[in-house]
């Protein structure tokens, strides 16, 4: 970070990832044009390459020794391993194997082992969980004990997903006794996912440049599915446009992207180092706490900080989904039940004959694809409604001036007490996506975001910190003693921002990991009318001119001209006798005779 002699001129660097893709093609060494479907063809290659080579070394290493030597950190020669996965691999002499006579180079296994470091680094954590978890597991009563060493806890929601894994396991064995497993016990090796982390390479492999509003990518790419030798690998030059809001940005680097092919061809996944504002946590005075919410993705609430102390209006805001919200739900019981019919069949083809089999199976294969596509556009939506959530949260902040935005922490917040499908579908909102385009979209103007405890910010009053009662509901909040008030989740919001205000001295920063304050501290938070937030917004209706007359519309030959209905006749008011036997009408039904003579009466008039 470099800083000015203005505190507020001090800048710090972050890094952000853009998607992008290419739209001219050239081979390097002859600078003929190349059509952007061979890129891709040749783009899959080189894909079904790394993607193969991962999956034969994922699987020579799913044995507990190689989860062994990660936890530990050392080498063979007590070395610490260092961070960088190709690196590790090679000091541990973890190399992939490719096909008799297929030729590739030394920088692509370096994608590949550096995809499966940090695949298997990701999952030592669980193997960890899973080993101090089965020892405490009674396979008789399905149960964790407790624990009895403070290393072996694991957060709740965690341990009951493991539990359910060892519980299936011990029925399938037939209730085999219990002891200390691994992860290579409980489940298989994972899936390499398909794409191309050219960052684990060097020059030899792929170099990105910038020039003007394009970024140019010179890779090397297999002219075959097993190129033989050096002569089946060739540079090609690729060319895409830097996206037109990055435009006026302060960009100093530009790192070498991932390539996915998905449904419309290449798609580059390039990151970013930027100069932005930085914060200053030190001098916050005032702070936005946004609180999660089962009926919408979030609510926001500002506690300032001045000479007599904390402050509040007690008035929030809640963010608008704009129905985005419903539509994930329908998305997800969709998803569902694809997933237990899908899951039916399966179970029905297992015994099934194998004609009938071969038609369950092709059945499988259709719903399989359909909850695909469903997960696609679940992950289309929660992207959007993340972003729109971080820039609706953000403009919110700084129109009040606020220099912090305190969110609950996640590893520590659990949905239960709302049923089943409720608390599922609050499981599964994009909470933490949402956390993370806010954390990306609040510091590009300078504010800080933070984790605060959750604990209690939505049953305590900020001004006494004593229990508050629910006169009027769930979402309805009331404190007798300091006699405030209103939405649970505004007020939630008011605790959850008077916490980083008290502990923006005792933040704990860890790597890749967000700021968080551990501790939650009470400060009484009192009502005041001062304006400390933005105004919010309201309906503006047209004005209407009521004192003229109204037009009577002419005639016309128009179709699309509105005409009045004629005025309805006497026929019109003729009701049928019922039917015999109908009794379901109270209603008096005039006889058949009386309802003609009024009609023969109306027409000698």
């Amino acid at each position: 970070m470099s800083t000015t002699g203005d505190r507020r001129s001090a800048v710090a660097a972050r890094q952000f990832s853009v998607t992008t893709r290419a739209h001219v093609a050239v081979d390097d060494a002859t600078g003929e044009s190349i059509g952007l479907d061979d890129v891709d063809v040749r783009v899959g290659w080189l894909l079904d390459l790394i993607t193969a080579a991962g999956a034969e070394l994922v699987s020579r290493l799913w044995q507990p020794a190689t989860f062994d030597v990660l936890a530990a950190g050392l080498d063979r020669q007590d070395r610490r391993l260092p961070t960088q996965g190709h690196v590790a691999a090679a000091r541990l002499g973890w190399t992939p194997i490719y096909p008799d006579g297929v030729h590739v180079p030394s920088r692509v296994s370096r994608v590949v082992t550096a995809q499966v470091v940090a695949t298997l680094r990701t999952l030592a954590y669980r193997d960890t969980a899973i080993a101090a978890l089965s020892a405490r597991f009674d396979p008789a009563t399905g149960r964790l004990t407790a624990p009895s060493e403070p290393g072996d806890s694991v957060p709740a929601g965690f341990a009951r997903g493991v539990r359910r894994q060892l519980a299936a396991r011990a029925r399938r064995g037939g209730g085999v006794p219990g002891g200390r497993l691994r992860i290579t016990d409980v489940q298989g090796s994972p899936r390499m996912a398909a794409m191309a982390q050219l960052s684990a390479a060097d020059r030899q492999l792929a170099q990105l440049a910038v020039t003007g509003d394009e970024l140019v990518l010179t890779v090397k790419l297999p002219t075959s599915p097993a190129p033989a030798g050096r002569a089946q690998w060739r540079s090609v030059r690729l060319i895409a446009a830097i996206p037109a809001h990055l435009y006026g940005r302060e960009i100093t680097d530009w790192h070498l992207p991932t390539l996915v092919l998905d449904r419309r061809g290449l798609l580059w996944r390039c990151a970013a180092t930027e100069l932005v504002p930085a914060d200053d946590l030190e001098s916050a005075a005032v702070a936005v706490g946004v609180d999660w919410s089962p009926s919408t993705l979030g609510a926001a609430a500002i506690t300032a900080e001045n000479p007599e102390g904390l402050v509040s209006d007690y008035r929030g805001w809640t963010y608008d989904d704009r129905g985005l919200g419903i539509k994930l739900a329908r998305l997800q019981a969709e998803g569902q039940l694809l997933h237990g019919k899908a899951a039916r069949l399966t179970r029905l083809a297992a015994t099934a004959p194998p004609e009938v089999r071969a038609e369950l199976e092709a059945k499988i294969v259709i719903l399989d694809g359909h909850r695909t596509a469903v997960g696609i556009k679940r992950g289309k939506i929660n992207r959007e409604l993340a972003f729109h959530f971080g820039r609706q949260v953000t403009d919110y902040a700084a129109a009040a001036g606020a220099q912090v935005i305190a969110v609950e922490d996640l590893t520590t917040l659990e949905t239960r007490g709302h049923g089943r499908v409720n608390n599922n579908r609050a499981a599964q909102s994009a909470r933490r996506q949402a956390v993370a385009a806010l954390a990306h979209t609040a510091a590009g103007v300078g504010i800080a975001v933070v984790f605060v405890p959750a604990r209690g910010s939505s049953a305590l009053c900020p001004g006494c910190d004593e229990p508050l009662a629910r006169p009027g509901g769930y979402h309805d909040a009331w404190c007798p003693g300091c006699r405030v008030g209103g939405n649970r989740d505004h007020m939630a919001g008011v605790n959850l921002a008077k916490r980083a205000l008290l502990g923006r001295s005792k933040v704990t920063r860890r790597r890749g990991q967000m700021p968080a304050v551990r501790v939650a501290e009470h400060a009484p938070v009192r009502r005041c009318r001062d304006k400390n937030g933005p105004t919010p917004g309201r309906a503006r209706h047209r004005r209407v001119r009521r004192s003229l007359p109204a037009v009577t519309p002419w005639l016309g030959v128009n179709p699309k001209q509105h005409v009045p209905a004629s005025q309805a006749s006497v026929w019109d008011t003729v009701k049928p006798t019922p039917p015999h036997g109908d009794t379901g009408s109270r209603d008096t039904h005039t006889p058949l005779q009386s309802a003609t003579r009024v009609a023969d009466s109306m027409r000698s008039m």
